[in-house]
């Protein structure tokens, strides 16, 4: 494990893997370094580029701090992508989507920019999210499995009978360990979750190119959206993978960044 020490003086723990171009992973809600979809596609980029796939903070070995800010997790990144070298190609996925778009407006050195299925809710073809999802996630926190409920049903739109069944699965452990962090996936989406229009506005500077990408099996309002956010980036290339879902696999992911962020060793 390697870690970087963030602006207000949080330890990020990541792990670096392979040669070649910088790619920096994001991870989405109740996923870290260890457990989700990162740790395979890392593996499976790693032969073309050099593969920075950390827990993001409050998750597995990386630190917190008291009070959230969306800010402190831009700031996490930036000191990754210093420690890499200075700029990056970075990808993020779902909430972590979310984040890395706020990172690229936000001024980062991030020299190409993949995203897949920031989970924001643009119309009203899905049941709208609470506009006190964050407030009642933050309530939920000394309750790891309620807090996962109410974000998997609430936030996700999954049915309950679904999440009830997850908790049978193996990850679920490992999932309730990091779900005191799901506010702060709910914060990152901002007012881009409430079934409105995205206002263009905040990506409006990004000048690299950004590829946004979603799967063809996922739900309609998610490839809505997805289709949303391109026509909002600057020059955004939209790409929807056949066969996938939310869930995508890394098979799936890997050659489509290989293929954009043009990683030669």
């Amino acid at each position: 494990m390697n870690a970087v020490v963030s602006a207000d003086g949080t330890k990020i723990a990541y792990d670096r893997a392979g040669d070649g171009p910088v790619v920096i992973l994001v991870d989405g809600a109740l996923c870290s370094r260890a457990q989700g979809p990162m740790p395979d596609l890392a593996g499976q980029l790693a032969s073309r580029f050099t593969v920075y796939n950390y827990d993001r903070r409050g998750r597995g070995d990386s630190g917190d701090a008291a009070q959230y800010a969306p800010e402190r997790e831009i700031e996490d990144l930036a000191a990754l992508i210093e420690e890499a070298g200075g700029s990056a190609y970075v990808y993020g996925t779902s909430s972590g989507a979310a984040l890395a778009l706020r990172a690229a407006a936000a001024g980062l050195p991030i020299t190409k920019l993949a995203v897949f299925e920031a989970p924001f809710v643009v119309d009203d073809s899905r049941k709208p999210i609470p506009g006190d999802w964050v407030a009642e996630l933050r309530a939920l926190s000394d309750r790891p499995g309620d807090a996962i409920k109410y974000f998997m049903t609430k936030g996700i739109g999954l049915p309950a009978i679904v999440v009830t069944l997850m908790k049978l699965m193996p990850a679920w452990k490992p999932m309730k360990a990091i779900a005191h962090t799901l506010p702060y996936d709910a914060e990152l989406l901002g007012e881009n979750c409430f079934g409105k229009p995205l206002d263009a506005s905040q990506w409006a500077g990004l000048t690299m190119p950004v590829l946004v990408a979603g799967g063809g099996k996922s739900p309609g309002w998610m490839r809505t959206s997805v289709k949303a956010v391109a026509a909002a980036v600057p020059g955004a290339v939209h790409r929807e993978i056949p066969g996938q879902n939310h869930m995508i696999k890394a098979t799936a992911m890997a050659p489509v960044l290989t293929e954009f962020f043009g990683g030669t060793r």
